[in-house]
């Protein structure tokens, strides 16, 4: 029978896991499908640049009457060469902060799951809980940013919320001392105040989905000036708790 601290212990590294399991998966749709597309792009650029290298090679040996034994060791070196530096280089563009301010709409949601994933690590497991919600989120909201004209007002709320507020709540806990992100401030610790920050957004872009899609763009414009008053007042620790 398994002692109490066994059990304990089992129940410790179960949620370990758990959490590690978390944090590897894609947060949304729309991370992935950029990826594929990227995936797919080098690929196919792979593909074209061997059949070249195959061409030349078979307009050589038709010029020079075939190639050998060693024009063939060489065609498939270069091959195999140009396929693997089309399929490791360029790698995927990871999105910044400062990116997803000008981001394009058709790729919005996409990317800031992306930079979302990667902030992962150096966030508390509650708020990287929440980021699986908000990556479902932002699979609604993308294809509702298609209705939307890039210079359209509820585009540039869309724009300030996703790819202005939540970078800016995410990267104002990450700059916290260690020391201090279980330390209260204003009734709140930091890891508490990023949590309750992540909750509003979360349920802020649920309404821009409700809004957009009943073109109540006006409404949303207000809300977006709410957001900001909101976010250009948060405390020191540079939570939107």
């Amino acid at each position: 029978m398994n002692s109490p601290a066994s059990n304990a212990n089992e129940t410790l590294n179960a949620a370990a896991r758990s959490l590690r399991n978390v944090r590897m998966k894609p947060i949304g749709s729309k991370s992935q499908a950029l990826r594929r597309a990227h995936f797919w792009g080098k690929l196919s650029k792979a593909v074209v640049a061997v059949g070249v290298v195959l061409i030349g090679a078979g307009i050589i040996g038709a010029i020079i009457d075939g190639i050998g034994f060693w024009g063939v060791m060489i065609t498939g070196i270069v091959g195999a060469a140009a396929a693997y530096v089309l399929m490791r280089y360029p790698e995927m563009p990871m999105p910044t902060a400062e990116s997803l301010r000008v981001t394009d709409l058709a790729t919005l949601a996409g990317k800031t799951e992306i930079w979302l994933e990667a902030q992962r690590p150096a966030l508390p497991a509650p708020a990287v809980t929440l980021m699986q919600d908000i990556g479902l989120r932002l699979d609604q909201l993308a294809p509702q940013l298609q209705t939307l004209d890039e210079n359209d007002p509820a585009a540039r709320e869309v724009r300030k919320l996703v790819g202005e507020h939540l970078p800016e709540l995410i990267n104002g806990y990450k700059k916290i001392p260690d020391s201090l992100k279980h330390k209260e401030h204003a009734g709140k610790t930091p890891s508490q105040q990023l949590v309750d920050g992540l909750k509003t957004i979360d349920r802020e872009i649920e309404t821009m989905i409700g809004q957009i899609s009943r073109g109540e763009l006006d409404k949303l414009a207000v809300r977006g000036r709410y957001l900001e008053m909101r976010y250009d007042n948060k405390d020191t620790n540079g939570q939107g708790g």
